[in-house]
């Protein structure tokens, strides 16, 4: 770019680009380098602004011991448009029972294990040993890997992470939060150990959050969290309300990504007692909460949207119904806010059916499928490019408050028994 054009031009102008061509553009110039990799240009490009919608999809096809990803572009030509294999990084590619738990921003965070004594039990699917969340930004490649301090007991205690990006700071933070695992535990715990910690990567440390206001003791956490417009949401259930003929209390959790404060969100009465939250899930749709109502018996799948925020401010948006297949679940939704499912052909007649991603039309009802088959592991996050995670150095761990850079596994492990026992 001629050097007659302001710089300040210049910035504006390389803030239009791409990903791809801002990751070359680095090459041209000292001054693009230090401007590119800026915090402010950084946090200024992942702000809002036009720029295509992917789809990003992971699944196991059965035929390899890891799986797969794949990124398609959310506009009007899907689902024929052409899908692009992704290569995770390293830190993603050494990961043990490897879960998705949360995404925001272009970025998602995984919960997983890096030691090899870590194992999986029935009652606890996140296994035990090492617990490690992975923040990956999809665009770049980039991961750094932090480790999950304070992990209590997992005969009394369960430890859930939540994911999600500072609206003002453009600031990743991973939420760990603790909670009895057993009711009948609740009475002799008088105090919940570090019940509530907040890990940002500016910091690289973990601490208190900023808010006093900590779920109460009763409430217990699902696994169902989601991401949506400065705001963490975790479906939920009121414990203290379980008695002998009675239902228990479904309702939400909120985290207020800047104040770090938690609230509580009424749920509409007809899902308030409706049965056991796992029959609910919870999305994003277009920047709003939806709340996910199935029932596996008339195979179909109620929507409900949140308005304005405000507890119980729900309206039930549509019903999606698969009469010639079986709907699984329903796992994200486009920009255009048609829902993306998994499903099961119900005219196989073979003893092992693979399940398909497709699209669902609310208005015509139509089922388009993705080309996707897989083996029940489907997941789907909607994302756009972002620089977040690009001032990282790669092979980033954060552990004890340090960052260190780790080039192969076996570092990682020797890292991990290192700083336990500082």
């Amino acid at each position: 770019m001629s050097d007659n054009v302001p710089f300040e031009i210049q910035e504006e102008i390389i803030k239009r680009l791409p990903i791809k061509s801002l990751i070359r553009f680095q090459l041209v110039s000292k001054a693009w380098k230090s401007l590119i990799g800026s915090s402010h240009f950084i946090a200024d490009y992942s702000a809002p602004h036009p720029q295509l919608q992917h789809l990003l999809v992971r699944y196991d096809d059965g035929h390899t011991s890891t799986p797969r990803y794949s990124s398609v572009v959310d506009d009007h030509t899907l689902p024929n448009n052409q899908r692009v294999s992704l290569t995770p990084p390293q830190l993603v590619n050494w990961l043990r029972h490897s879960i998705i738990t949360g995404s925001s921003h272009g970025l998602l965070c995984l919960r997983c294990f890096y030691g090899d004594d870590a194992v999986v039990l029935p009652n606890f699917p996140y296994g035990l040993g090492t617990i490690m969340a992975v923040i990956w930004n999809i665009s770049i490649r980039k991961a750094i890997a932090v480790v999950v301090p304070n992990v209590l007991d997992v005969e009394i205690y369960t430890t859930f992470t939540g994911f999600g990006v500072c609206p003002e700071t453009s600031d990743p933070k991973i939420v760990k939060i603790t909670q009895i695992n057993r009711w009948s535990d609740a009475e002799s715990v008088t105090l919940i150990p570090w019940q509530v910690e907040v890990f940002t990567v500016s910091s690289g440390v973990w601490r208190s959050p900023y808010s006093t206001n900590l779920p109460r003791k009763s409430i217990q956490f699902s696994r169902s969290h989601v991401g949506v417009d400065g705001f963490c949401y975790w479906l939920a259930t009121d414990r203290s309300t379980i008695d002998p003929g009675f239902k228990a209390y479904n309702l939400i959790i909120s985290f207020h990504m800047t104040s770090e404060e938690f609230t509580e969100v009424n749920l509409p009465d007809s899902l308030i007692y409706e049965g056991s939250v796992d029959y609910l899930n919870i999305s994003n749709l277009r920047d709003s909460l939806v709340v996910l109502d199935q029932n596996t018996q008339e195979n179909v799948c109620y929507v409900w949207s949140m308005k304005d925020g405000a507890s119980k401010s729900f309206t039930k948006l549509f019903t999606i119904y698969s009469p010639d297949a079986t709907l699984l679940s329903v796992l994200e939704f486009r920009k255009s806010g048609e829902p993306v499912i998994e499903i099961v052909d119900n005219d196989a007649d073979t003893c092992f059916v693979p399940s398909l991603l497709a699209i669902y039309e609310p208005k015509s009802k139509h089922i388009s499928n993705l080309g996707f088959n897989g083996t029940g592991s489907f997941y789907v996050h909607s994302y756009k490019e972002t620089l977040i995670l690009l001032d990282q150095p790669d092979f980033t761990v954060y552990a004890k408050g340090k960052g260190y850079i780790v080039k192969q596994r076996d570092e990682i492990i020797s890292l991990l028994k290192h700083t336990s026992k500082v």
